[in-house]
C-alpha cells in the first residue's frame, strides 16, 4: 500500500507542497464566504455590516463543528490507510457521513432556538435586531450541506487526493460570489432581498459544494468508499471521530466564543468598534483559515506516518511545516500594515471606522507569526494522540489566556487594552506550546530531525 500511497514515499519538502496548495486555496475560499457577504452587505449600510459581525459567532461556531468533525474523520481513514486496513477506512467513510448528517440536522434546529435570545443579549437597536435576525433565519440552514460536504471534503483528503475537494470547494464559493450581489441588490430578473439575499446566497453555495462532494465521492474512483453491504456502526469508531477532531473543533470555536466575549467588551465602546472588528476578523479569519489548509496538509502526513511508525517523516513534517506557518502569518502581518485602509475599504468603512481601525489592525497583527508556529505545534501533538496537550495549546490562545489579558488591558488601557491583549496573548501561548514540545521530544526522541 506504502508504494501506492504518496503520503509514504514523496520527499517531505515536496509532499507538503502537494497536499498543501489545494487545502490552502479551499480554506482560503471556505471562509471568503462571510468575507464576501460582509463586503456587499457593508454598502447597504453600517447597521447591516454590524449585522453580519454580530452574526458571525453563530456562524463560526456551526462551521467549528464541520471541520471538528472532518478532521476526526480525516485522521482517523489516513491513520488506518497508513495499517493498510481498507475495511476500516471504507467503515469510517460510512460512519463519518452519517454523523455529519445527524450532527447537521441537530446544529441546524438548535441554531433556530438560540438566534433570537442571543442577538437580544448585544443589542437594544431595534433595526439591528430586525437585520440579525433577518439574516440568520435563513444562515442557520446551511449547516446540513455545510457538514456533509466538508466531511467528504475531509474523507477525500486522508486518501492524499487533495485536488477534488478544492474543486467542489471553489465551485461554491464562485456561486456565492456571482449570486450575493444579484440578490442582495437585485439584478435582472431577481428580487432585492437586502441582507436576507446574501444569506440565502450562502446556503445554496454550500448546497452546490455538497452535491459535487457526493459526486466526487461516488462518481469518481478514490480510495476509499462508502459501504453499504456488511456495515455496521462501530461505537469505538464513533468515539475515535469526536476525539480525534476535538482540538480542531476547539481551535474554531474558540474563534465564536473569542469574538463573542471581544463584542461584550468592546460594545462598552460603540457599534463601530463592533462592525470595525467584525470587518478585520473576516480578513484575519482568512489568514489564519489559509494557514489552516497548511496544517491541514501537513496533518494527514503525520497522521499516515505516525500510524505507520515512520517517525523520521512525522517530525521532518513537523519542522518544515512549522517554518512555512511562520512565513504565511508575516505575510498575511504585512498585508494588514500596508493596506489597513484598503482592506476596511471593501467593507465601506467611515471615517470613524477608519481611525480606530487603522492602529487597532497593526496591533493585533504584531503576534501573527507566534500563532502560526504555536498552531503547527498543536497539530503535531494532535497527530500522535496527545490531545490535551493539542487542547490546551488552542484554548490559551482563544480563551483561558486570552480574556483575562483582555479584561486586564481593558481596564488599563480602555479600548487600545482589547487590542493589545491578541499579540501579548500569542506570545504567552507560543512559550507554552515550545515549553510542551520540548518536553515532548525530550521523553520520545533524542531530536527532532533523524
Amino acid at each position: 500500500m506504502s508504494s501506492e500511497n504518496k503520503m509514504g514515499v514523496l520527499p517531505i519538502p515536496k509532499l507538503i507542497l502537494t497536499m498543501s496548495i489545494p487545502p490552502i486555496t479551499s480554506m482560503f475560499m471556505q471562509y471568503s464566504y462571510n468575507f464576501v457577504d460582509s463586503a456587499f452587505v457593508a454598502h447597504i449600510s453600517e447597521n447591516a455590516l454590524t449585522a453580519v459581525s454580530l452574526s458571525f459567532p453563530i456562524t463560526a461556531l456551526m462551521c467549528a463543528f464541520s471541520i471538528g468533525i472532518g478532521v476526526g474523520i480525516n485522521v482517523l481513514i489516513a491513520r488506518y490507510l497508513g495499517r493498510k486496513e481498507q475495511d476500516n477506512a471504507d467503515t469510517v467513510t460510512t460512519l463519518g457521513i452519517l454523523i455529519a448528517f445527524i450532527c447537521g440536522v441537530i446544529l441546524n434546529i438548535g441554531a433556530m432556538f438560540i438566534i433570537k435570545p442571543y442577538f437580544r443579549a448585544f443589542t437594544d437597536n431595534e433595526e439591528i435586531f430586525a437585520l440579525c435576525m433577518e439574516y440568520m433565519s435563513v444562515c442557520v440552514f446551511m449547516q446540513v450541506p455545510n457538514m456533509v460536504h466538508i466531511a467528504i471534503q475531509k474523507i477525500i483528503q486522508g486518501t492524499g487526493n487533495m485536488i477534488a475537494p478544492m474543486c467542489f470547494q471553489i465551485a461554491g464559493v464562485l456561486f456565492n460570489l456571482v449570486f450575493d450581489p444579484v440578490l442582495i441588490f437585485g439584478i435582472g430578473i431577481f428580487p432585492k432581498m437586502g441582507i436576507k439575499g446574501a444569506a440565502l446566497s450562502t446556503v445554496l453555495g454550500y448546497t452546490l459544494s455538497m452535491i459535487l462532494a457526493f459526486y466526487a465521492l461516488i462518481g469518481r474512483k478514490q480510495k476509499v468508499r462508502i459501504k453499504i453491504k456488511g456495515f455496521k456502526i462501530q461505537k469505538y469508531m464513533v468515539r475515535d471521530v469526536f476525539v480525534l477532531g476535538f482540538p480542531s473543533f476547539i481551535m474554531n470555536a474558540l474563534n465564536s466564543f473569542m469574538v463573542t466575549f471581544a463584542n461584550f467588551f468592546l460594545a462598552a465602546y460603540s457599534m463601530t468598534a463592533i462592525a470595525f472588528f467584525g470587518a478585520y476578523y473576516k480578513a484575519q479569519h482568512m489568514i489564519v483559515m489559509t494557514v489552516n489548509g497548511l496544517i491541514q496538509g501537513c496533518l494527514p502526513i503525520m497522521s499516515f506516518s505516525y500510524g505507520a511508525k515512520r517517525f523520521d517523516r512525522l517530525n521532518t513534517t513537523y519542522v518544515y511545516g512549522t517554518v512555512a506557518a511562520g512565513a504565511m502569518m508575516c505575510i498575511g502581518a504585512a498585508l494588514l500594515f500596508v493596506f489597513p485602509d484598503e482592506i476596511l475599504g471593501l467593507f465601506n468603512a467611515s471615517e470613524e471606522m477608519l481611525s480606530l481601525g487603522r492602529k487597532a489592525m497593526k496591533i493585533m497583527a504584531l503576534g501573527y507569526a507566534f500563532n502560526g508556529i504555536s498552531t503547527m505545534t498543536a497539530t503535531y501533538m494532535q497527530s500522535v494522540g496527545k490531545v490535551k496537550i493539542s487542547l490546551s495549546i488552542n484554548l490559551m490562545r482563544q480563551f483561558t489566556a486570552l480574556l483575562p489579558v483582555m479584561f486586564i488591558f481593558s481596564r488599563l488601557w480602555q479600548m487600545d487594552g482589547i487590542w493589545w491583549a491578541f499579540p501579548a496573548t500569542e506570545t504567552i501561548t507560543l512559550i507554552f506550546a515550545l515549553f510542551m514540545l520540548k518536553k515532548h521530544i525530550k521523553k520520545h526522541y533524542k531530536n527532532i530531525l533523524y
